[in-house]
C-alpha cells in the first residue's frame, strides 16, 4: 500500500474516532438533559444527531479521499519530473556515444588513409626466388659417328643449354588500394646469395640481362573489395644459378 493512501486512512480513522467520541459525549449530555422531555422531542433529537453523524462521516471520507488524491498527485508529479530528467540524461548519453563513435570512425579512417599514403610513397614490395632452369638431356643415337677420342662402346647423354623458350614464366603481384594511381613499378633481380646491392640489379621493362627478362608491361586486376592487384611477369633461363626477383609498386591516393 502506498504511503499516501496509508496516511489518508490514518487521518480518516482519527477523524472518525474523534467524531464518535464527541457524538457520544453529546448524546450523554442530551440524554441527561431530555429525560423529562417528551418522546417526540427525544426522537427529533436522535434524528438530528444521526444526520450530524452521517455528515461527519461523509466529510471525513471526502477529506481522506481528497488528501490521498493530493498526495498521490504530488507523487505522480515528482515521478514524472524524475522520469523526464532520466530520459533527458539517457538521450544526452546516447548523443555523446554517437558523437564519440563518429569521431573514432573519422580518426580511424584518417589514420588508415595516412598509413596507405606512406605505404604508397615507400612502395609495396613483392619478392620471389626463381630456381635454375633444368635443360633437357640429348641422347646420341646408336651407330652415329663419334668424335675422335670419344668412347664408342655406348651412347652418352649430352646436356643442352636452356633458352628463353624453355623458361617457365612467373608472375609477381602486389595489392594496392582500388582508387590508387600507379606512379612507378620498379623491377630488380640479382643472383641468389649475392651481396650486390639492389640498385645494381635494376631492370627496365622488357630488358634482358643475365639470362633473365621482365615483361614489357605490367597488368592490373579488376578492383574488388576496395583493392586491386598489379602484376609483373618474369622469365629466367639460366641453368647455373637461381635468381631473386623484387618488384616495388608505388602509388598515390586522390585528395
Amino acid at each position: 500500500m502506498p504511503d499516501s493512501v496509508l496516511a489518508a486512512i490514518i487521518a480518516g480513522t482519527a477523524t472518525l474516532s474523534a467524531s464518535f467520541l464527541q457524538l457520544r459525549s453529546a448524546l450523554l449530555r442530551d440524554n441527561s438533559a431530555t429525560r423529562g422531555a417528551s418522546a417526540a422531542s427525544r426522537r427529533k433529537s436522535r434524528r438530528l444527531q444521526l444526520i450530524i453523524l452521517l455528515v461527519i462521516v461523509g466529510a471525513a471520507a471526502a477529506a481522506g479521499f481528497a488528501l490521498s488524491q493530493w498526495l498521490t498527485e504530488s507523487e505522480r508529479l515528482a515521478q514524472g519530473v524524475l522520469q523526464r530528467e532520466l530520459q533527458a540524461r539517457v538521450a544526452e548519453i546516447s548523443r555523446t556515444a554517437n558523437q564519440l563513435e563518429l569521431t573514432r570512425g573519422s580518426e580511424r579512417a584518417e589514420i588508415e588513409n595516412g598509413v596507405l599514403r606512406r605505404l604508397g610513397n615507400d612502395g609495396v614490395v613483392v619478392m620471389a626466388t626463381v630456381a635454375p632452369c633444368r635443360p633437357a638431356l640429348v641422347v646420341s643415337a646408336p651407330g652415329s659417328a663419334s668424335p675422335p677420342g670419344a668412347a664408342t662402346d655406348a651412347a652418352a647423354p649430352a646436356a643442352r643449354t636452356c633458352t628463353e623458350a624453355d623458361a617457365t614464366p612467373m608472375t609477381l603481384c602486389a595489392t594496392i588500394p582500388g582508387n590508387a594511381s600507379i606512379t612507378e613499378v620498379a623491377l630488380f633481380s640479382r643472383i641468389a646469395d649475392a651481396d650486390t646491392p639492389w640498385s645494381a640489379g635494376r631492370f627496365l621493362p622488357g630488358q634482358e640481362s643475365g639470362q633473365a627478362r621482365f615483361a614489357e608491361k605490367y597488368s592490373e586486376g579488376t578492383p574488388e573489395a576496395g583493392a586491386r592487384q598489379v602484376c609483373q611477369g618474369f622469365a629466367h633461363w639460366s641453368a647455373d644459378h637461381a635468381r631473386v626477383v623484387r618488384v616495388i609498386v608505388r602509388y598515390s591516393l586522390p585528395g
